[in-house]
């Protein structure tokens, strides 16, 4: 590790987590032991100061939190995720749902530092509607106002009507995970929003181009792990320090010490890092320095 790396702080603004992977279970199997505490213990070794972990759901958001209670460094979300708003018609009323969320933000109390992960997704509206969608997203956005919590936001084709919504309310927080155009970036950023970029953010020389071109006061880092890993068929690997380019080995073939083959992990938050920061011309120091701010200015210094 070089010393340059060594003074750089990173917060992974979107870990989920509370996934089985990290309990050693891939498609209902299981396959090694638990190990969320290695994966921990590596993130804190390579830099990663705190961490937000994202829920998609009620089940999910109390996860989180109970998680989150466990490290003075982690943070947790409070949210449904577009392609699960179903559940807001399923066991509970609506109201009911949103009330059973509306506990665990007021549980967290400075635990819970964002409203989400809700938003749009159009990519795959078989999991729920449209209008189902649009109808709880907006419904979530009652506790953003009711508890001055920022948006931790999901947008996958739906960039238009995701800003046509926003645009009705004075509200904040940051469109994750964004792999559009740079005209809708700088629409959310009019509004007050940031832009969190992680593996998916840096898959082709488009979404490269866009990256370089977006202000550095509305940039954010995150690994959206067990998702999201910058694989070498994509366009921003070749930018990645080999320094940062750490050994796994296949979960059949667990070992405590090392990352899990095409599982993502909080610590590799360096390696979005080093692609954002090889293709724009700020000074990689300094540009650290501005993220690092950017994302205590979001979500901690609301309290």
């Amino acid at each position: 590790m070089s010393s340059l790396t060594k003074l750089r702080k990173y917060i992974d603004i979107g870990a989920n987590l509370t996934d089985l992977m990290y309990t050693g279970v891939y498609n209902g199997t299981k396959k090694h032991d638990n190990d969320l505490e290695h994966v921990l213990q590596r993130s804190w070794k390579f830099g990663l100061e705190k961490m937000i972990i994202t829920a998609g759901n009620y089940e999910e958001s109390k996860v989180a939190l109970d998680l989150a209670n466990k490290d003075d460094r982690l943070y947790s979300t409070v949210g449904c995720h577009p392609t699960r708003c179903l559940e807001f018609e399923k066991e509970n009323s609506p109201t009911e749902y949103l009330d059973l969320l509306r506990r665990v933000i007021e549980d967290g109390k400075s635990k819970v530092v964002a409203i989400g992960e809700c938003g749009l997704d159009y990519d795959r509206v078989q999991f729920c509607p449209i209008d189902i969608q649009k109808k709880y997203f907006e419904l979530q956005l009652s506790l953003s106002q009711e508890f001055k919590l920022p948006l931790f936001l999901h947008c996958r084709n739906a960039a238009e009507d995701l800003y046509s919504i926003l645009s009705k309310y004075k509200l904040h927080g940051v469109v994750h995970s964004f792999d559009g155009t740079i005209e809708e970036a700088m629409r959310f950023i009019e509004l007050g929003y940031y832009i969190g970029l992680n593996g998916c953010s840096l898959k082709t020389k488009e979404n490269l181009e866009t990256v370089a071109s977006l202000p550095s006061d509305r940039i954010l880092l995150e690994t959206d792990c067990p998702w999201c890993e910058i694989r070498p068929s994509h366009a921003g690997y070749q930018y990645i320090l080999k320094e940062h380019q750490c050994i796994s080995t296949k979960k059949e073939k667990w070992q405590a010490d090392f990352m899990v083959k095409s599982r993502n992990e909080p610590s590799n938050i360096r390696q979005v890092f080093d692609v954002v920061s090889k293709i724009r011309s700020d000074d990689p120091d300094t540009l650290s320095n501005i993220i690092y701010e950017n994302t205590l200015n979001l979500f901690f210094n609301l309290k």
